[in-house]
């Protein structure tokens, strides 16, 4: 198909996510062809480095040969079936596998087949337990301001990102939120690498007296991911943990975003060596390739589900394409993968590159910060250094960013006036110095024209 008929067809029938319509009528979507490695390709043969990992999902490149051969393999086996007293090897490989990767005493892995759901999922197992504990008034959840979990009405709820969530606020759960840690702007005037975690104060107070009311605490592990790249030390997540463990509330961590090598360990949590009750995960567990989530827990909470038919006490919840087999089979793949190429030893020199940037990055007059925790690096622009005053975000400065990056040769979608790099593991050192050498060229012409 021509390029200018797929843009009309596009244009016509085609409600994107997360887009003003309206601006595609001044940058038209970009067709791509074809991926390979780090790259997209489109109509027009040109490149693009995936610098965003495809909303966070590519893990080990496009194209990638392994993953290609596992799903082809398993779709000549059985594409689907129904996995509510069916089972298949894939879907066990990969339950006893995360089972044994994630932190703590993970027991049990349930399917869903994207990250709101996932959340969904985690927060009823968490209401449903308690209502079958004996502590039927804990009903509500805790969640950070700024927070991202998912766009389902319950996983927006506890989202505290107000650009998704105003105007659905009349439909969304009644919950608590309280003031999540915001290093850079710090309210406290500490420092990301030495700080007590001043911020845990308002957490620590709002769980300890509503404690009888509270489900569970939910929060996204060391990254704040729609708020900005947001990172926070881990000691935040110790005291998080002891937090609901004296106050006998559940720990849900949302690692969707964070999980499998991003930060440099395979689960976020193990940078502070604490486990949660409920660990959600999806995005990069297929490697980009299918649709695939899992909620990990442990016995205790699965206790609460097991029972005779007639206690009535079954967690009635599923998706149609719960335990798909093809989603399964990458999944498994890509575990394979982190073993047989030692993923997370070969991102260490990259994680190193992108640290050394640090400086040249903050010498720039209009970049006021760049944080990072191992592969997920982010620039935030400010209008003065200062103060650290921000750009008005009516002026769009990181959607200027993006598309000078585009004709560039880069795709770096933003978040406001933050540039955020969370490019695949796979990405080589001089394919890593070239984003960012696109990243400070598209900053300068937007931010010292």
């Amino acid at each position: 198909m021509e390029t200018s008929r797929l843009i009309a067809l596009d244009k016509e029938f085609i409600w994107h996510p997360c887009t003003q319509q309206k601006d595609l009528e001044t940058l038209p979507p970009i067709p791509i062809t074809h991926g390979e490695g780090v790259y997209l390709f489109d109509t027009d043969g040109k490149s693009y480095i995936d610098g965003v990992s495809s909303w966070w999902v590519n893990l080990l490149g496009h194209g990638n040969k392994r993953l290609n051969k596992a799903l082809s393999d398993q779709a000549n086996k059985i594409a689907h079936h129904i996995f509510a007293g069916m089972t298949h090897e894939p879907a066990v490989t990969l339950a006893q596998r995360l089972c044994q990767l994630a932190p703590g005493n993970m027991s049990k892995v349930f399917f869903t087949d994207n990250g709101s759901s996932a959340v969904e999922a985690a927060m009823k197992m968490s209401f449903q337990y308690w209502q079958q504990s004996g502590y039927p008034d804990k009903t509500r959840f805790v969640s950070l301001t700024d927070a991202y979990h998912g766009e389902t009405l319950g996983a927006l709820s506890v989202s505290g990102c107000e650009l998704y969530r105003n105007i659905y606020k009349p439909i969304l759960l009644d919950g608590y939120q309280s003031q999540g840690p915001n290093c850079y702007r710090c309210l406290y005037g500490q420092h990301r690498e030495s700080c007590g975690q001043d911020c845990f104060a308002e957490l620590e107070k709002v769980v300890t007296e509503n404690s009888g009311q509270i489900a569970a605490v939910i929060v996204e592990p060391l990254v704040q991911g729609a708020a900005g790249m947001r990172i926070y030390p881990p000691g935040y997540l110790k005291k998080l943990r002891q937090l609901c463990d004296s106050n006998n509330v559940h720990y849900i961590a949302d690692e969707i975003a964070v999980g499998f090598g991003r930060t440099g360990r395979m689960f976020a949590n193990e940078h502070a060596d604490v486990a949660p009750d409920l660990l959600c995960l999806s995005k990069g567990i297929t490697g980009g390739y299918m649709p695939l989530a899992v909620v990990l827990t442990h016995d205790e909470i699965y206790q609460a589900f097991y029972d005779d038919y007639d206690s009535l006490k079954a967690f009635l919840h599923s998706h149609s394409y719960s335990g798909n087999p093809l989603a399964c089979a990458l999944a498994v793949e890509v575990l394979n993968i982190f073993d047989d190429e030692q993923i997370l030893e070969s991102i260490q020199p990259k994680i190193k590159l992108l640290k050394d940037a640090k400086s040249t990055f903050e010498q720039h007059p209009h970049i006021g910060e760049m944080r990072q925790c191992g592969m997920i690096a982010a620039l935030e622009m400010v209008q003065e250094k200062g103060d650290k005053t921000p750009y008005p975000w009516q002026q769009r400065r990181g959607f200027e960013v993006y598309k000078h990056a585009l004709s560039l040769g880069a795709l770096l979608r933003p978040l406001g006036n933050v540039v955020y790099f969370m490019p695949p593991l796979t990405i080589e050192p001089q394919q890593l110095e070239q984003l960012l050498d696109i990243a400070m060229a598209s900053i300068n012409r937007v931010t010292c024209e």
